[in-house]
């Protein structure tokens, strides 16, 4: 079985600012933790640049071109809200993240990898059609679900996201579509504030489950098992795309969800088991947020390491 890695050096060019949480050190911190021997084993590929047509699927041509024309000096920096800073190579660094998560789609499609996990920043699950947000500048998990659509012509497309804050973004983007499904657990009331359970879409094809802050390992299982999942498996779909956040671990400094590493193992361990019933196992994972370092390492090194494992069949 093979796995894809997806990453671009250009995505280490993003420099949001001495104290900003999401630092270039986010992707070395992964990169470091997947470059051990028991990784040695991943196909190890460059995330190349979208097309402008690429993120024109999720995106106006009048916002990208906007995004893509701030190139601050050197050193300098644009702000774009209160948590979205754009630096000189930020836009470069935007389009391999998008960029990626497409290539990563046409690997997994065209049969030379089963999965593939993009380590790629800036995130996108808070980019929402015209605006960025959230650290985010495109909607990079969006982007590629439109794509395989445009390209491979997958008509049930799940997009499911555990990062601690509701991908509203991605759900702004693709809820008045009923071949796409998109599910997010995430803390509530946390940032930005929507993803409340009764957001369920054009034709019920959003599940949101709103978690306390203090969830813990536990009750976030069980809320996967009891409604995610199933509503997942009802769908059916023909290719599953992630978002994977691992700021919901409870050394996180943004959120109090109180996981462990292990959590993220058990929900990759759930989603290749959804992907194996209905997706041939095709399955694209993206990184979105997570802010301690050594937890993010960890938890970015359980996920892949599940995705790695031998599966029947």
């Amino acid at each position: 079985m093979t796995v894809a890695l997806f990453t671009h050096p250009a995505c280490l060019a993003h420099e949001p600012g001495a104290g900003h949480p999401e630092r270039p050190d986010r992707l070395r911190a992964v990169l470091a933790a997947l470059d051990h021997p028991e990784f040695a084993a991943l196909r190890r590929e460059q995330a190349p640049q979208a097309s402008l047509e690429q993120l024109a699927l999720a995106h106006p041509a009048d916002y990208i071109a906007q995004v893509l024309a701030i190139r601050p000096l050197p050193g300098d920096a644009v702000r774009l809200d209160a948590d979205t800073v754009m630096s000189n190579g930020s836009a470069e660094a935007a389009r391999h993240a998008a960029g990626g998560a497409c290539a990563a789609v046409d690997l997994v499609m065209a049969g030379h990898a089963e999965s593939a996990f993009v380590a790629v920043r800036p995130p996108g699950h808070h980019a929402e059609p015209r605006q960025a947000m959230g650290f985010c500048l495109f909607g990079s998990v969006a982007i590629a679900a439109l794509h395989a659509r445009t390209k491979w012509k997958v008509r049930r497309i799940a997009i499911v996201d555990f990062d601690v804050h509701h991908g509203n973004g991605t759900q702004a983007m693709l809820q008045d579509d009923p071949q796409v499904f998109f599910a997010s657990s995430h803390q509530f009331p946390c940032y930005p504030g929507t993803g409340a359970a009764s957001e369920t879409g054009i034709d019920r094809n959003v599940v949101n489950l709103p978690l306390p802050p203090g969830t813990g390992s536990a009750s976030f299982r069980q809320g996967w098992r009891d409604v995610i999942l199933p509503a997942l498996d009802r769908f059916g779909p023909e290719l599953l795309l992630v978002s994977a956040g691992f700021d919901a671990h409870r050394a996180d400094p943004l959120a109090q969800l109180e996981l462990e590493a292990d959590d993220f193992g058990w929900i990759t361990e759930a989603l290749l088991g959804v992907a194996d019933r209905h997706c041939g196992g095709r399955l694209v994972s993206l990184l979105e947020g997570g802010y301690d370092l050594d937890a993010l390492a960890l938890s970015a090194a359980a996920h892949v390491r599940v995705l790695m494992r031998p599966r029947p069949g």
